[in-house]
């Protein structure tokens, strides 16, 4: 078996649309994240304050989607086209068929299920398009949303690495999760019945 690469196509939810980034997404992306450092700490990112350090980074991104095994989006409402976060399989592993996500999304959208729909979207995506039998996420223990939107999103969990991180004065476990894909087939089943 082989993963089938297809890189980073436009998925359409319903209140979301997630797409490659663009050089546009430069203001947003810092008015609703990715300056906040509560949230880039969370899942051990930089802080990009001035438009350059972020011009940097979207150059950066939108240069690796040339390679058909790149898979970065841009989550935006719908509605507006506005960046409000981000969610990536930063890790692919062709040779035992896994990848690992990570995501982000502004507070302002943050207990909407917003995230939960972005996650929901790219596991279809990585299940039925690039064929992966396993997903997997991690988070660090301090950030309970992060953990209600793996568990909403049907991931097992697997394990935790202890006092992994060093955070704030004080250590912080990082705890495993996956999904594979029959558990996800069976899920999807289980809604439609």
């Amino acid at each position: 078996m082989t993963l089938t690469h297809t890189g980073t196509q436009i998925i359409n939810t319903s209140r979301l649309m997630l797409r490659p980034f663009t050089k546009e997404d430069n203001a947003a992306m810092r008015n609703n994240w990715i300056s906040n450092p509560a949230i880039q700490k969370m899942y051990s990112e930089p802080v990009y304050t001035t438009e350059a350090e972020t011009a940097a980074l979207l150059d950066k991104w939108i240069s690796s989607y040339s390679n058909d095994n790149y898979y970065r989006w841009a989550i935006c409402l719908k509605e507006t086209n506005e960046c409000i976060g981000q969610i990536a399989y930063f890790l692919i592993d062709d040779t035992n068929h896994f990848g690992e996500i990570e995501y982000c999304i502004g507070e302002a959208f943050q207990n909407q299920g917003l995230m939960t729909e972005a996650v929901t979207a790219i596991l279809h995506y990585g299940f039925k398009q690039i064929h992966l039998n396993k997903v997997q996420v991690c988070h660090k223990s301090n950030n309970m949303p992060s953990q209600r939107v793996i568990e909403k999103s049907g991931f097992v969990y697997e394990g935790k690495l202890r006092e992994f991180f060093y955070m704030d004065g004080q250590y912080i476990d990082r705890l495993y999760y996956s999904i594979l894909k029959r558990e996800w087939s069976e899920m999807l089943e289980a809604t439609e019945l």
